[in-house]
């Protein structure tokens, strides 16, 4: 019985093992990958699929949106000042990696989805960056999305119908197109270090 057990034991962590070896060889995920590098990485299930409206009043997938390294910015676009100023940093950061030859993407997701249009997103990111993609969607998408990054928003709407203010989180998402979340930034961040903390996991992952 206890020979059976045993081996029954062994069987399973020789499994294990060559199951470990697969997923590392033929999805190249490194173990602890981004362990040396500064962004917030965490083992919290951050990140995932979502659907929303792009600028031109298409529906776009995560797939759609994220084609290479992107900085995912959960705001609106009546934020009287903290979200200019982060994703100002973030195509900052952008403009930096890419002149050290990273391609990476600026995202801006509206948390405001009842005064964002699509024309409204796409006019913010534009005066941002070329490169940034300003996305919104239905209460519904927007919902969804936020919750795949675990990001906080609420509005205040009773304070004035037209003119309120939403709360939320300020973080920045860096995010691959095939293995998904890597890590998260703080607004502290200047553009230069931002794009010095998302070189090093560029670099690892």
């Amino acid at each position: 019985m206890r020979t059976a057990i045993w081996a029954g034991t062994a069987v399973a962590a020789i499994c294990g093992v060559i199951g470990f070896t697969v997923w590392k060889v033929y999805l190249d995920v490194p173990e602890n990958a981004f362990a040396q590098c500064n962004g917030g990485a965490s083992s919290a299930a951050i990140g995932g699929p979502f659907e929303l409206v792009n600028a031109q009043g298409e529906t776009v997938t995560d797939k759609d949106v994220i084609t290479e390294p992107t900085l995912l910015y959960f705001g609106y676009t009546f934020c009287p000042d903290v979200c200019p100023l982060d994703t100002v940093r973030n195509a900052e950061a952008t403009d930096i990696l890419v002149e050290r030859g990273y391609d990476v993407t600026p995202v801006f997701i509206s948390v405001d989805p009842a005064r964002d249009t699509p024309e409204a997103v796409g006019d913010f990111a534009a005066n941002i960056s070329d490169k940034m993609i300003g996305l919104t969607g239905s209460p519904e998408q927007v919902e969804a999305a936020s919750k795949a990054y675990r990001t906080y928003y609420k509005a205040h709407t009773d304070d004035d119908p037209d003119y309120y203010l939403v709360d939320h989180s300020t973080f920045t998402y860096l995010t691959f197109p095939d293995t998904g979340f890597a890590g998260f930034f703080r607004r502290e961040l200047s553009g230069e270090q931002l794009a010095d903390e998302v070189q090093c996991f560029l670099d690892a992952g």
